[in-house]
């Protein structure tokens, strides 16, 4: 393991006891369902080019969202940082900037969390398809 390696490896421990001592609750299942997502939606254009869809909404249950903003916690930036660097691991292209969006949700039962991805609405999914297609890119 390189030092790089090491140093990324024990900064996110570091996290996710932190997150754990605020919150009562583990981030890597969530961080881990952001790039299921993400390597679930992966289009392969041509050898070595691969789009992933760049907009990612994460929905909270009330108390998970209240708590979260109540201690000014910035977990959207946080989420974000995690997945470029795993798609950068996996040498993924965005289809456009990524943003991940974390809301409340009364949908979402308590405790728990929703993920879903799709590509941000000013970037064409016309266009994200044509380049999917065989004999493109």
């Amino acid at each position: 393991m390189s030092a790089l390696s090491a140093l990324e490896k024990a900064l996110e421990n570091r996290w996710e006891a932190l997150w754990a001592r605020m919150f009562g609750r583990d981030p890597v299942e969530l961080v881990d369902a952001l790039r299921h997502e993400c390597d679930s939606n992966a289009v392969v254009c041509r050898a070595g080019r691969v789009l992933v869809p760049n907009a990612y909404e994460v929905e909270l249950a009330g108390p998970v969202h209240e708590e979260l903003t109540r201690r000014g916690v910035r977990v959207g930036q946080v989420l974000t940082d995690r997945l470029a660097r795993h798609a950068a691991r996996h040498g993924y292209e965005w289809a456009g900037p990524l943003a991940v969006h974390v809301r409340r949700s009364a949908e979402v039962p308590g405790g728990r969390y929703r993920v879903a991805s799709s590509v941000m609405p000013h970037v064409s999914a016309d266009g994200f398809q044509r380049a999917a297609a065989p004999g493109r890119g």
